[in-house]
């Protein structure tokens, strides 16, 4: 399991400095019904926004 999770976005609740994720853990699903094969065919379901 990587040890270090780099995340940009940084409207998340989970953002932290230095593009870094403070989440206990990531849930990413594909958003295409299928298996994915890009990045993009993909979503992170643990995103929350900062309110």
């Amino acid at each position: 399991m990587a040890k270090d999770v780099l995340c940009e976005v940084n409207s998340c609740k989970y953002w932290a400095p230095g593009n870094n994720c403070s989440a206990s853990s990531i849930y990413v699903v594909n958003n295409r019904g299928r298996d994915a094969r890009h990045s993009e065919e993909t979503d992170c379901k643990t995103f929350e926004p900062k309110v």
